[in-house]
């Protein structure tokens, strides 16, 4: 993967690559206990091509995808990890996914609801994270439901139990993890949607950059890189995206 000056310039103006990582998906990233130190997929994948770009590295931590999306979307960070979505691809130049993660429903155990298709129906009321993958996708999907939103992916479940709400939406891991910590809960059966998880750069940074970057996470997905990350921080129930 050959690298221009003038590439390298386009991943960090500033002469520092700065990753924004979103702490908000445990599938992605997460603090080590006791310190404010992020590891995980993301973080690897970010130190891996700051060491390719032969460029000093800066992680950007954020609690919630929202807040990652507008750092990269505002140029206060160079390369983010986000769920692809049209509306964030007005301001962010997208590379395939790298992972693909399922988006699923949780419900009370002794909910009527049975199926995924029964969500969306008047008087449901379905909380999600603000800002997150699942949150855009729903507002576009859902017809009947009202979405109530949490301020971040991690707090979905304890806002849905406070609240006294129908149905919580998030990733299945997070979920099955609140599910047997609380008791009383159960997820419907299968997901309502499949999250691609993708790397991405401000959308003006150039042609040449995101081509760049889009090789980058091919090879890494290639070479067994995410496989590897994947095992190393245990994160299981997740599938090593296709190649592109």
């Amino acid at each position: 993967m050959p690298i221009t000056p003038d590439v390298r310039t386009a991943f960090a103006p500033t002469g520092v690559l700065r990753a924004s990582i979103n702490i908000g998906n445990p599938i992605l990233a997460s603090l080590d206990a006791g310190s404010d130190t992020p590891r995980g997929v993301s973080v690897d994948l970010a130190r891996e091509l700051a060491r390719r770009l032969d460029l000093p590295i800066e992680l950007k931590v954020f609690k919630s995808a929202g807040e990652s999306v507008r750092a990269v979307t505002d140029e206060e960070a160079d390369v983010g990890f986000f769920a692809i979505d049209p509306k964030r691809g007005q301001g962010i130049g997208f590379t395939a996914p790298y992972v693909i993660i399922e988006g699923c429903y949780l419900v009370p155990h002794d909910s009527p609801l049975r199926s995924n298709d029964e969500v969306d129906a008047e008087g449901t009321t379905v909380v999600v994270g603000r800002g997150s993958a699942y949150d855009l996708f729903l507002t576009r999907a859902l017809q009947h439901a009202t979405l109530l939103r949490a301020p971040t992916s991690p707090s979905v479940v304890e806002v849905f139990v406070k609240e006294g709400a129908d149905v919580a939406a998030g990733v299945r891991q997070q979920l099955e993890a609140d599910m047997a910590a609380r008791g009383g809960l159960r997820l419907l059966p299968g997901r309502f949607m499949e999250i691609r998880q993708a790397m991405g750069l401000p959308k003006g940074r150039g042609d040449e950059a995101i081509r760049v970057l889009r090789t980058y996470v091919e090879e890494a997905k290639a070479s067994g890189f995410v496989a590897e990350a994947l095992e190393r921080h245990r994160i299981e129930g997740v599938s090593v995206a296709p190649a592109d």
